[in-house]
């Protein structure tokens, strides 16, 4: 009997022992921008919209923190975004939103880089891991609201990679499916091109622009799934920088032609437009927008071409000040999530 109660006294005193230092402890997650690539079929003729095919960034990304305190409370970039998804999270999930939340670093609101998404994922993602709750990604979109249209951003949170969805299914409220995830190759890089003075369409505006979109003939939409199905991702297979980046410049071509109206051009920023004509002189063939913009973006076979582009840019458009490049990878890895022990000052 001594020995049952001993057993017993250990067991409850390692449990309040890991209660504890879970009370003290830290989570930081970092979650990864992403480059959408455009819809398939916006006529849903045969009963699913939209299908997209994205790729996941290793930079920029959106790093939050959070541990638990005596009232809510956010700080950094994009803090009210980061209260706002706390408290949907806590609602759907019966969470306690005491916790405070530090956002380091932050995507660019409205910029098309899935801002909202990452940001969404990482914080309500936190939230259920310091009260002890673990779900995936795709049924925390879901509660936020996340994957209306494409699962792009979820798919980049859970796993990274170049990710192909299925579209919405007419009538249902879940995220698409994801239907392919494949390895960005190493050795290939994307050149981003910013607008720091623009930003893309986003909430209500968003909406009524895709309402007022030109039909979007079924012919359209079985050659768009051809070049992603049929070129994008088979060369991406290959490793054929070539035929991929040939094959998504084509679809962003059709895309940009079939927003023009919305946007005021094939790129919604007149100044990324001009890079991308520059680009475009100079031989590259996987140009585009990333979703409503204004980032525009270069696929380019070699770290050496891509860091060439990437100095003869800054020197050519040295005097837009709002204009900004870099030269990432594909990441090909979810987000990360860190348990960190708390010292004084956190």
């Amino acid at each position: 009997m001594a020995v049952e109660e001993t057993l017993v006294n250990t067991t409850t005193r390692q449990l309040q022992t890991a209660r504890d230092e879970l009370e003290r402890s830290v989570i930081r997650i970092t979650a990864p921008g992403r480059l959408h690539l455009g819809f398939l079929d916006l006529a849903g003729t045969l009963g699913r919209h939209f299908g997209s095919l994205g790729i996941t960034l290793d930079r920029p990304a959106t790093v939050v923190r959070l541990r638990r305190a005596d009232t809510l409370t956010a700080s950094g970039p994009d803090s009210d975004r980061a209260l706002v998804a706390v408290e949907k999270a806590a609602a759907r999930f019966g969470l306690d939103p005491q916790v405070e939340v530090t956002v380091e670093a932050a995507l660019p609101p409205h910029s098309g880089l899935g801002s909202g998404t990452q940001l969404g994922l990482a914080v309500a993602t936190g939230l259920c891991l310091v009260n002890g709750l673990d779900l995936s990604p795709r049924e925390i979109g879901a509660a936020l609201g996340r994957g209306a249209r494409s699962a792009i951003g979820i798919g980049a949170f859970t796993e990274g990679g170049v990710i192909l969805d299925g579209g919405k299914r007419r009538g249902s409220d879940a995220p698409p499916p994801i239907l392919s995830r494949l390895p960005f190759p190493e050795h290939w890089r994307l050149l981003l091109v910013y607008d720091h003075g623009h930003q893309g369409l986003s909430g209500p505006e968003e909406v009524k622009a895709m309402e007022g979109l030109p039909p979007f003939a079924d012919t359209l939409a079985g050659h768009m799934s051809r070049l992603a199905v049929m070129v994008a991702l088979p060369a991406l297979a290959e490793q054929d920088v070539d035929y991929f980046a040939a094959a998504v410049g084509e679809m962003q071509r059709l895309l940009g032609e079939h927003y023009a109206s919305a946007q005021g051009g094939r790129y919604t920023s007149s100044s990324v437009a001009e890079v991308m004509e520059w680009l475009e002189a100079r031989g590259l063939r996987g140009l585009g927008q990333s979703s409503w913009g204004p980032t525009g973006f270069a696929i380019v076979g070699s770290p050496e071409e891509a860091d060439q582009l990437l100095s003869e840019a800054r020197i050519r458009f040295g005097d837009r000040p709002a204009l900004a490049f870099d030269c990432a990878r594909g990441s090909n890895a979810g987000a990360r999530i860190e348990w960190l022990a708390c010292v004084e000052q956190c």
